[in-house]
């Protein structure tokens, strides 16, 4: 069998559209990679998150985790104290994927027009400091809160991702 130029033009074009193809799988329809997790039982991770805890998080939220004082009272702004991380606050009662968002870009985020102090860490913190600093707040947590949290946790990304 003769190769013609047409045939030639023929294999060139699905090539290309083959490409084209593969190349935006890749880009928007590959499986969508799950975000680094904050391991709590992860010595390097928890390590890590101390150190950018300290030096970012600890002058609002307390060198132990312990929130400023009457946290659940409001200031004279009307905005509320910085919580505590430790089993005492709610920190816990947020799955992982809510915690990093508000760390990330603020609890306005999650709850617009909300008054707080809190901002967004996203443009002084990469998304694996944040990750280890909630695994520095989680390895503080009893086993029992670890387990609550983390069910919650799971439970949040099956509804992201039902399949």
């Amino acid at each position: 069998m003769a190769v013609t130029k047409h045939t030639l033009g023929v294999l060139a074009g699905i090539s290309i559209v083959v490409i084209i193809g593969m190349l935006g799988l890749m880009r928007f329809g590959g499986p969508k990679e799950a975000p680094p997790p904050a391991d709590a039982a992860n010595p390097a991770q928890v390590s890590a998150g101390r150190v950018v805890y300290a030096a970012n998080c600890a002058s609002c939220h307390g060198d132990k985790l312990q929130g400023q004082p009457n946290w659940k009272e409001r200031k004279p702004d009307d905005k509320l104290p910085a919580p505590p991380h430790d089993e005492t606050g709610h920190t816990w009662h947020h799955p992982d994927q809510q915690l990093f968002k508000i760390v990330k870009l603020g609890v306005a985020a999650i709850v617009p027009n909300y008054q707080t102090d809190m901002i967004g860490f996203g443009n002084r913190l990469s998304d694996q400091d944040i990750w280890n600093v909630l695994a520095y707040i989680k390895s503080t947590w009893p086993p029992d809160i670890q387990a609550r949290q983390a069910e919650m946790t799971r439970n949040a990304a099956k509804q992201e991702n039902p399949d």
